[in-house]
């Protein structure tokens, strides 16, 4: 709801514009109002300047879709200016806050902090990492900070979608099945490397169904921190008649050392495709779960055709 005066409830809502004639009017965009909380990204794994630029391009994506949006990076291992803590990021927001309402009623103006949380929190993490959520509870509460914990990203088409691009740019799919392009390094069996162990994998078992299905080969998810995870679902594809395989990193990135992947591929006797990266369904899932935990429906994200 919102008054003449501004939002009540501190929530996103949709600014006026003029009616457009006919039947198919273009819907009115949403826009964050001052007050809403802040989004904050956890990410996880060792702070760098890559991962850093990675987190800026979905918080970028994030705010497109949102303007207004006050996005935040908090690292989960980060603990200076350069790549700042998530408790000490939702601290700052906290602060923030509190001091923008402190001018408005020195201003004379009658207004109040709105109720619910300074800040959701949206991991950047694909599938579910119980460690890796267990630390960023942690870290929530240690803030005493008001803020609400999200779901993970996945599993959701958007990702499958996102798997199909990092392994066409790979050379190892066909980049749109409906062309019939020829690829000659296509691979014919689909290793879906995910860590969390197997919570994990069956989530991303799901999204997997999905690749599956845009390729037409079959896709099974394995474990990268399980050991004889990657080499035994290789063996499974192969027995079955594959014959070049692939690993797709069920992973945005900051979760696991690039090693890792290259050993995992090593194992299983194969070529891998990039991790998701800041592909650019990542942001507007994370602005999606962002706007989920606040109790509005704005219009879900949408994929694109592969090219």
């Amino acid at each position: 709801m919102s008054s003449p005066t501004g939002p009540a409830s501190g929530l996103p809502v949709r600014m006026p514009r003029p009616r457009q004639p006919g039947r198919h009017r273009r819907p009115e965009p949403l826009v964050a109002p001052e007050g809403a909380p802040a989004l904050v990204l956890a990410v996880p794994g060792t702070p760098s300047s890559a991962t850093r630029s990675l987190a800026d391009e979905v918080i970028s994506i994030a705010r497109s879709e949102l303007p207004g949006l006050d996005a935040r990076v908090g690292h989960l291992d980060g603990d200076d200016a350069e790549f700042p803590s998530l408790s000490a990021v939702l601290v700052s927001a906290a602060e923030e806050r509190a001091a923008r309402f402190e001018q408005a009623r020195a201003a004379g103006l009658d207004v109040k902090e709105p109720d619910g949380p300074v800040a959701v929190v949206v991991p950047l993490l694909a599938g579910p990492d119980n460690a890796l959520l267990r630390r960023i509870r942690q870290a929530v509460m240690d803030s005493r900070i008001a803020a609400e914990l999200t779901d993970v990203l996945g599993p959701h088409p958007l990702l499958a979608e996102g798997l199909h691009v990092r392994l066409s740019e790979a050379g190892l799919a066909r980049a749109d099945r409906a062309r019939l392009f020829t690829v000659a390094t296509a691979a014919d069996g689909i290793i879906l490397a995910s860590v969390g162990g197997d919570e994990a994998v069956q989530a991303a078992g799901i999204t997997g169904m999905l690749l599956a299905a845009r390729l037409a080969v079959p896709v099974i998810a394995a474990a990268l921190d399980e050991e004889g995870s990657i080499a035994s679902v290789a063996e499974q594809l192969r027995s079955s008649g594959s014959q070049q395989l692939a690993l797709a990193p069920y992973l945005i990135g900051p979760e696991i050392e690039a090693s890792v992947l290259e050993e995992a591929a090593k194992e299983a006797g194969c070529a891998t495709a990039e991790p998701l990266g800041p592909y650019p369904a990542i942001g507007k899932l994370a602005l999606a779960k962002y706007t989920t935990a606040l109790g509005i429906s704005p219009q879900q994200p949408q994929g694109t055709p592969v090219r």
